[in-house]
């Protein structure tokens, strides 16, 4: 087993951090030390993710807001700035999975959403916090993605399409900071136990698949400034494998 690294002193900003993948990301980089920052749509389940934090000896601020309320999120760069000075991670978790339905089918409505969250909202974010990670000694930036890009799923059109321009937004960014002291990096948690994957495949036991605590472990990893990698594509499955 691989030491946890330690993250203290270190600001990390987590989307969609109130279930799944990025609430285990939230309490695993906390536990490691950093000063997490935690932005979700729901008050409560930030509330109790900060309590369950704070009782294990970590730190939080909560941020309960929609990422794709552009207003917002063009007030919290400099909120962030005037109270941190830098970020040091960034976990762009939060996502939503569209309908499931052929190509042909999708609504305009699905695609603007389901791009919206996935794409346009992580694009933006990267833009306005630019200048605080490049504040930062060796900010991390890991955009959460899927196989589906490369397998091309029948009826998964609007998640595939948005997560292949979250990837090429994001290897291209890796691509402009790769002389700078940031890295940013992809990562494909593969099946995971979480809502989205039960919503998508209702008939699947989740006690088959990987706890979010597992891909969290691998995100502390990805989060550390010992992490070097820049523009790489990390699956979570061949990562465990390799342990």
């Amino acid at each position: 087993m691989t030491e946890t690294p330690d993250l203290s002193g270190r600001y990390a900003l987590v989307t969609g951090a109130s279930r799944g993948i990025g609430r285990s990301a939230a309490k695993k980089l906390a536990a490691a030390g950093a000063h997490v920052i935690a932005l979700a749509r729901t008050q409560g389940a930030l509330e109790e993710l900060d309590d369950e934090i704070k009782a294990a000896g970590g730190k939080a601020s909560l941020i309960a807001t929609d990422i794709t309320d552009a207003a917002a999120m063009n007030q919290l760069a400099p909120a962030l700035q005037e109270r941190f000075g830098r970020l040091d991670i960034f976990i762009a978790n939060a996502g939503v999975l569209g309908d499931l339905c052929p190509v042909t089918d999708i609504d305009k409505k699905t695609w603007d959403s389901t791009l919206g969250v996935n794409f346009v909202a992580n694009w933006q974010l990267t833009a306005l916090l630019d200048p605080l990670f490049r504040q930062s000694d060796a900010a991390r930036l890991v955009y959460l993605t899927t196989g589906t890009t490369t397998s091309h799923k029948p009826f998964w059109g609007a998640y595939t399409v948005s997560k292949a321009a979250l990837e090429a937004m994001a290897l291209t960014y890796a691509n402009e900071v790769a002389q700078t002291p940031i890295r940013v990096n992809l990562l494909n948690p593969g099946g995971t136990r979480t809502q989205m994957r039960a919503k998508a495949m209702p008939g699947e036991d989740p006690e088959t698949l990987p706890h979010p605590d597992e891909v969290a472990e691998l995100i502390v990893e990805m989060a550390a400034p010992s992490f070097t990698d820049n523009g790489t594509l990390i699956n979570f499955r061949e990562w465990r494998a390799s342990r």
